[in-house]
């Protein structure tokens, strides 16, 4: 397996860069948990100190500058507890992913959320707080927060683990231009990304609002405003993660002649109508958008959900779920499972296509103006990609490890001097 890894999300530190935890390590918990609590009851005495005219606006604004942070932060918090279960049930995610041996565990990875928590918290609740007092003032603070954030990550020093942001700024350029052949961990953090979409579609609303100077303001809230509901650039960033994983897939067939890529492409096409049909209802009479696009709109998602639940489970976890009651020990499933009980995987399966629906609100760039909803269906999908790293990743550790006992079985060399070409990933 060569090729970069995900750093941000699988980091590898170095000695110069072990500042930073040192540096956190300091601050107790209980200390933490305090200033939380101080943050949010700060925050809900300034929201309940506002009109509730204006504080049905404040809290739009507030959740579009702070929500996809948030956001962020609980992908960490969950990527963590991938690891530690992955350490758990001895899945060794360390060769899957061809990480060195001094990748960041999940106890670093946590330390590195919660950082990131009480950072975007602190700046909200001085938001909320300035915004009854200083309009100016209150502008300043996402301003800021936006503006740190990018800083830490391509900051030129040996200090925030450095290598750990290289690496992460390769693996993101090598997505953005699939130029050259994919590896699993190109293709692993693209498809987090595509869970993601709705986060970056507020990322970028959020930055055009600061660009354009429209932070505490209403101006913004106009449908003909620049980063109003009408932009162009929502359902084109909506659109990105997928066209990204799109070219992957070309790029992959045209290295393997392998058609199951062009396939995955296909699946990866079907997000493209939904996107766009739910970008026409600005731009169409209401009668148009009932009698046409809408049901061209439900069928589009239709599509997309039975395709993609089909190739979460049939390719990204290989389970036998298509192909009958009795091809393994475990009906439905497969021969090998890594995880303790076959419960676990009916589960999965079930609850995976109960969150696929919410995969088709959550790209429907008509569906944003109830926050609260929007915010609960985005939720909803980095849990369910949050479950799938656990089947996909398993699924990818019996293939390394099938293709090393063959390897070994040929060749008996040590383990370290077998990789496993990039081409073979099943992308």
């Amino acid at each position: 397996m060569v090729g970069s890894s995900p750093r941000m999300l699988l980091p590898s530190r170095s000695i110069p860069s072990s500042f930073f935890p040192r540096a956190l390590t300091r601050v107790q918990g209980p200390l933490i948990l305090l200033w939380i609590c101080l943050c949010c009851k700060m925050a809900v005495d300034s929201i309940m100190g506002i009109n509730s005219e204006t504080r049905n606006y404040l809290l739009y604004e507030t959740f579009l500058y702070y929500n996809p942070l948030f956001l962020l932060a609980a992908m960490l918090w969950l990527w963590g507890i991938n690891l530690r279960v992955f350490a758990a049930f001895r899945i060794n995610y360390v060769k899957v992913f061809d990480l060195d041996n001094t990748h960041l565990m999940w106890k670093e990875i946590w330390m590195i959320a919660s950082w990131i928590t009480l950072i975007v918290l602190t700046s909200m609740t001085s938001y909320l707080y300035l915004s009854s007092k200083d309009s100016h003032l209150a502008a300043s603070q996402p301003v800021l927060l936006y503006s740190i954030l990018p800083l830490m990550l391509v900051l030129p020093f040996d200090v925030f683990f450095v290598t750990s942001r290289i690496f992460f700024l390769r693996t993101l350029v090598r997505i953005f231009l699939p130029l050259q052949p994919i590896t699993f961990a190109d293709f692993f953090v693209a498809d987090i990304l595509t869970s993601m979409a709705k986060v970056l579609s507020d990322l970028e609303r959020a930055t055009c609002r600061m660009f354009h100077g429209q932070v505490a303001t209403l101006s913004w809230f106009e449908p003909d405003s620049t980063c109003g509901s009408h932009s162009i650039w929502i359902p084109c960033v909506l659109a990105l993660p997928y066209l990204c994983r799109f070219l992957q897939c070309l790029r992959q067939y045209s290295d393997t002649k392998d058609r199951t890529c062009i396939f995955n492409a296909l699946k990866y096409a079907t997000s493209f109508p939904v996107i766009l049909v739910s970008a026409l209802k600005y731009h169409v009479a209401v009668e148009i958008w009932d009698g046409v696009y809408r049901p061209l709109w439900l069928f589009s998602g239709l599509i997309n959900t039975c395709f993609s639940f089909y190739w979460d489970i049939r390719r990204d976890w290989d389970l036998n779920f298509f192909l009958g009651l009795f091809n393994s020990k475990y009906p439905l499933l497969r021969a090998n499972l890594l995880y303790s009980s076959h419960l676990v995987y009916y589960g999965a399966i079930g609850s995976n296509l109960l969150l696929r629906w919410a995969w088709t609100y959550k790209l429907s760039a008509h569906l944003r103006h109830n926050y609260i909803t929007v915010f609960l269906m985005t939720a909803l999908e980095i849990i369910r990609r949050f479950q799938w790293i656990f089947f996909r990743v398993e699924s990818e550790w019996n293939k390394v490890s099938r293709a090393n006992l063959q390897t070994s079985m040929k060749d008996p060399l040590k383990e370290a001097e077998m990789p496993i070409s990039a081409n073979e990933y099943n992308v």
